[in-house]
């Protein structure tokens, strides 16, 4: 076991291993994480891998209970919506500043960041989409010029970028162009038409996650909030299933 006057840096450790599987989907929704194969496999004791999943209980990606375990949060309509209002409410102040402070060359970045992500949308292998298109919200909120904003509007991407995962395909009614579209508008002003543009934004995508995300309510209503253990439990149950998976499994029921 490492030094535990080291804890703090280890369950920094811990957390960063935990936190980095889930963003990457190798960790999925309702999946259950045991602590002690966890401080184990990273040579810890508890302390610190407790420290590190209670970390990321706060922000949201883990959820517990007694005598059941940790697993990691299979979210509830309520959840999504809260989220998508608090999200909205950072990133149009973010568009807002971003029509003040954004240099020429950042806005220029922005407008072709913002085509390739479109362009990219239609394409079977949506990795490479979910990563620019988490770069493109991200320079925004950097180019607000507010260190403290865009922390906040990063550590609220962690959720979505788990549920943003499960969009295999773009939607049939989005708009092609759609981040092009948001970058103009913030790109040319006023302050109060980004705000608008990004309102919008956030909207559709709170509308699209809450439709790709409705097996998993179903899941989770069904399941009864039971944490299984066992792999074989967790594929019976639809754990790790994709969303149109879980649609047929449930029509079937």
């Amino acid at each position: 076991m490492k030094d535990m006057s080291a804890t703090p840096s280890l369950a920094a450790e811990a957390y960063n291993v935990v936190r980095q599987r889930i963003l990457r989907g190798e960790l999925v929704l309702g999946q259950v994480i045991s602590r002690r194969k966890l401080a184990a496999e990273l040579g810890m004791s508890f302390l610190p891998v407790s420290e590190a999943l209670l970390r990321l209980e706060v922000e949201g990606l883990l959820e517990s209970r007694p005598r059941a375990g940790t697993r990691v949060r299979i979210p509830t309509r309520e959840d999504v919506r809260g989220h998508f209002i608090v999200r909205e409410a950072l990133e149009v102040q973010a568009a807002k500043l971003f029509t003040r402070f954004a240099t020429a060359s950042e806005r220029k970045e922005l407008r072709k960041l913002a085509a390739r992500v479109d362009g990219l949308a239609v394409k079977p292998d949506r990795t490479l989409y979910t990563v620019l298109h988490h770069r493109l919200h991200r320079r925004i909120a950097e180019c607000s010029r507010c260190p403290v904003l865009s922390d906040a509007i990063e550590k609220t991407h962690a959720l979505s970028s788990i549920w943003f995962g499960l969009l295999r395909r773009p939607a049939p009614g989005d708009a092609p162009h759609r981040h092009e579209e948001l970058i103009e508008a913030l790109t040319k002003g006023p302050a109060d038409a980004a705000a608008e543009a990004m309102r919008e934004h956030n909207a559709v995508a709170m509308e699209r996650t809450i439709e790709v995300l409705k097996p998993y309510f179903r899941m989770r209503q069904n399941n009864r909030g039971t944490f299984f253990r066992s792999e074989r439990k967790q594929k019976l149950h639809g754990i790790g299933a994709a969303p149109e998976e879980l649609e047929v499994k449930y029509q079937n029921a």
